[in-house]
């Protein structure tokens, strides 16, 4: 165990995995338990997320485990209030939760742009308008969201509504920074890259890459630089950064975590 995080409270949003395996969401909130977080595991699979609590609480950290839905107000704040009367306060809000379909502006529904947004955007403002009072309380208080690299450049692949909620939560945690940025509060996304966790075998994803996990594995580690796919820990250690405090003279930014992908000219 360390002490990155010793004494510190993080609610993580989408804690437990889509799917077996290490998501971004499981794998941070083990690793800010492992460095001395206590933490509240939220995910709308409330089954997932106890998985978490008990890798959590069998590696001798604490956690709680809520299901809630982030793109409801009253869910999150359901999901605050009993990370309130669990711990007392909250210290870092990680906003992790994402969905991507596939689809450009022609062949996306309307129903799937509603959906995508809710889930990844509008659910980013309903925590933050909930856990802001607590931190201005406080005086104190770090948000790390996930965005992509899909927000910034074009990756291949036509998920219109997934590129533009994350460009839209990059700028959304810029505005976060400046306008809290003396009430000890700071704000910084994480742009992943090409990562292999379960949200790319979805089918939809899957189909998009030619129809075999293995075709899709094999084009997206060729797009890399480093010839592979990262994983849900590099994510997990960038946000490990950015929630503590050695990441205190650091806000409204944007970490990229993408083995060299968008700086790549091919």
């Amino acid at each position: 165990m360390g002490d990155r995080l010793k004494e510190k409270v993080a609610l993580v949003s989408g804690a437990g995995s889509s799917g077996p395996g290490w998501g971004n969401g499981k794998a941070t909130a083990v690793l800010f338990a492992r460095e001395g977080a206590r933490v509240l595991a939220a995910d709308i699979n409330l089954d997932a997320a106890v998985e978490t609590k008990r890798i959590i609480e069998s590696e001798g950290g604490i956690c709680e485990a809520v299901a809630g839905n982030v793109s409801l107000a009253e869910d999150v704040a359901a999901m605050v209030d009993a990370c309130i009367a669990a711990f007392g306060w909250i210290d870092v809000l990680h906003n992790n939760v994402g969905i991507v379909e596939v689809g450009g502006p022609v062949e996306t529904t309307e129903d799937s742009w509603d959906r995508v947004n809710d889930v990844n955007l509008k659910s980013m403002f309903l925590t933050c308008r909930q856990v802001l009072p607590h931190m201005e309380r406080q005086g104190r208080g770090a948000i790390v969201n996930i965005a992509s690299v899909s927000g910034i450049r074009w990756l291949g692949v036509p998920y219109i509504s997934y590129a533009a909620t994350k460009a839209a939560v990059i700028q959304f945690t810029r505005v976060i920074a400046l306008q809290y940025a003396r009430s000890g509060i700071r704000a910084n996304s994480i742009l992943p890259g090409m990562m292999n966790t379960p949200m790319v075998h979805a089918p939809g994803v899957i189909a998009a890459y030619g129809g075999s996990a293995e075709e899709m594995i094999r084009r997206r580690d060729e797009q890399c630089p480093m010839g592979r796919m990262g994983d849900a820990w590099d994510v997990a250690y960038a946000a490990l950064f950015l929630a503590s405090d050695e990441a205190k003279y650091i806000t409204g930014t944007e970490l990229v975590v993408d083995g060299g992908l968008t700086v790549n000219c091919v």
